[in-house]
């Protein structure tokens, strides 16, 4: 049941076909991190690199490429691990269906950790520089960790119970940290270490971390699970793993998977910070450099025949896409039981996942209302933005189940349709100014400071959307090639933005003021002001990235006819957001033209790497 290490899944997808062995001699900077990005675009096989560079590990990369070879991983589980799921949802469910308690109860068998007093990981030691340094972007600052599992626990409650797997990012050279002795540990907010870190610094006491690589790929998953308080992520890996997981057991130390492939011991100083990064993330941008916690190395084991699984990430989508798909498959249907009153949540990968959260809700509290407005869906909001990471959206546009129950929440063109048809743009926005938001987003105030806004649509349609541009349309100096990206949503180019962060712009003013009684224009509740018009009309992804990643909701949402009713803000005519690049945004993830020129001839006609890409 289920693969209880790296090299077993290895052997298994290369003999069906789903591996290929790249043997030459690449780089793990740069090259190997374009070639995995080109095959997850091309919904290829996984990669297994034999032949790195300065390195004696292979590198293992889109092994979770594609939704169908991530299923097939776990083939074995995924039936025992939905029946938990459907319990949860429905206890009486066990009482219909008896016999889907055969599988239920050795899968919960497998939720608790076996402890082991030696396993393969202990077999060798080895040093920082001798693992894969893996540099996926040109700016990047240093190698870094791609596919950690950090593993710490409770200072005040050790033990696996009050344990975090956590997949945070961990620099491995460059800056500041001393080589082989210090690492870096990128962890954003509302993470589980940092509820660990925090009992450690009240307590003086350094923090003690592991952090694994390869093993089980079940621990991978497990590691990027959203799962709620007190299910230890060690658990959850057994579940979908088919086995217990087995920990080796040192006095003194954190376990250690008896079956990873890699592991780095030490301790998190409660008074030390370095730089960490900068580092090209999944926003398409990088994440620049600020100080984040160092950690002390002690040990570094690696099993026999040791394989390091990397992936590498940038503007979506990339193989963390299929990540986030096959997570939804597996927790989507318990978000109802989580929060009352909602029907289906979207994080919308396309966006960065966290600037963009779609979400249906019930709307019951007047149901004999004639003409009704958002009253639970607000409700339903607040506790959506107080949800674990659903708590860093920063749009959240929802909508009313009863208003259209087929409505398809993963249908981003109808639902953007649906709430641009029904909503009230002069009562039905809803703000959080000077709140905390994605530690990846540079969009906002500050690191971590931003703002969020709840797009609540209700009732029947106040509008039918245009799909062809009003004549009547007349911008403003500086602004030009306007385009209809989506029915009833406009792209206009507008000059490159100057302004401060935290200052309104004239220019956008004008342009507003300009807007406001446009024939045409109440077809249109939405505009987009942006460095491309064209780009962001070409494709909805590309909407979707520039319009939600560019823009942080206090400081870039403008309207025509806005002002404020009992400090409620609204427009009378479209809404604009200004989504172009601002001074203070980070640099967009650029790659580097001599690796792409070698990239491409490997997969020339005749090169090594033919007809992968």
């Amino acid at each position: 049941m289920g693969y209880k290490n790296l090299a077993a899944c290895v052997a298994d997808l290369e003999r069906t076909g789903a591996l290929v062995r790249i043997n030459e001699e690449l780089s793990s900077e740069l090259e190997i991190g374009s070639i995995q990005r080109r095959v997850y675009q091309a919904q290829g096989p996984a990669l297994l690199f034999t032949r790195v560079k300065g390195c004696s590990f292979p590198m293992l990369g889109n092994l979770f490429g594609t939704l169908e070879r991530t299923r097939y991983i776990f083939r074995d589980t995924l039936k025992a691990v939905e029946c938990l799921v459907q319990l949860k949802i429905d206890p009486k469910s066990a009482l219909k269906n008896p016999a889907s308690l055969l599988g239920a109860v050795p899968a919960a068998w497998h939720l608790l950790p076996k402890e082991v007093g030696d396993g393969p990981i202990m077999a060798n030691r080895t040093t920082i520089d001798q693992l894969p340094q893996l540099k996926s972007w040109p700016d990047d600052g240093g190698a870094f960790i791609t596919l950690p599992q950090v593993y710490s626990e409770s200072a005040a409650q050790p033990g696996v119970r009050h344990s975090n797997l956590g997949m945070y990012r961990v620099q491995i050279s460059g800056g500041e940290y001393r080589q082989n002795a210090e690492v870096g540990v990128h962890y954003q907010i509302h993470r589980g270490i940092g509820f660990h870190h925090a009992e450690a610094i009240e307590r003086g006491e350094p923090l003690r971390v592991n952090i694994f690589v390869g093993g089980a790929p079940a621990m991978t998953v497990a590691a990027v699970m959203p799962l709620p308080e007190g299910m230890p992520e060690l658990s959850f890996a057994g579940l979908l793993a088919g086995h217990r997981i087995e920990m080796v057991q040192r006095p003194g130390q954190l376990p250690i998977p008896a079956q990873a492939d890699f592991c780095i011991t030490g301790v998190i100083d409660p008074e030390k910070t370095l730089p960490e990064g900068p580092f090209g993330d999944h926003f398409g941008y990088y994440s620049l450099a600020h100080h984040f916690p160092v950690l002390k190395v002690e040990e570094v084991f690696h099993r026999d025949g040791a394989i390091w699984p990397f992936t590498t990430v940038g503007r979506p989508p990339q193989e963390d896409t299929s990540f986030g798909a096959f997570i939804h498959e597996l927790t989507g249907p318990l978000i109802p039981t989580v929060i009352p009153g909602v029907k289906a949540v979207h994080a919308v990968d396309a966006a960065g996942v966290h600037p963009l959260l779609l979400a249906v809700g019930s709307e019951r509290y007047v149901p004999y209302g004639e003409r009704r407005t958002p009253q639970e869906l607000l409700t339903i909001a607040n506790a959506v933005l107080g949800q674990g990471q659903l708590s860093l959206a920063k749009y959240l546009m929802i909508a009313c189940h009863e208003d259209a129950p087929q409505l398809d929440i993963h249908d981003i063109p109808a639902f953007l349709r649906h709430v641009l048809e029904r909503i009230d743009l002069k009562r039905d926005l809803h703000f959080q100014t000077a709140t905390t938001m994605d530690t990846l987003d540079y969009s906002g105030s500050g690191l971590n400071s931003g703002s969020k806004v709840v797009f609540a649509a209700v009732g029947e349609k106040r509008r039918n959307l245009g799909v062809e541009l009003p004549s009547a349309l007349r911008l403003t100096e500086g602004f030009e090639e306007p385009a209809v990206c989506l029915p009833g949503v406009i792209a206009v180019k507008g000059p490159a933005c100057t302004v401060p962060k935290g200052e309104a712009d004239p220019q956008m003013e004008a342009l507003c003021a300009a807007l406001e009684g446009v024939e045409g224009l109440e077809s249109f509740p939405l505009i987009v002001v942006c460095d491309d018009s064209r780009f962001a009309a070409k494709h909805l992804d590309n909407f979707l990235w520039v319009t939600f990643t560019r823009s942080d909701p206090a400081a870039d949402i403008y309207g025509a006819g806005a002002g404020m009713v009992c400090k409620q803000w609204g427009c009378k005519g479209p809404l604009v957001i200004d989504a172009r690049v601002k001074p203070h945004h980070a640099p967009p993830l650029i790659e580097d033209p001599a690796v792409e020129r070698k990239v491409d001839q490997l997969a020339a006609p005749g090169g090594p790497l033919h007809g992968l890409y």
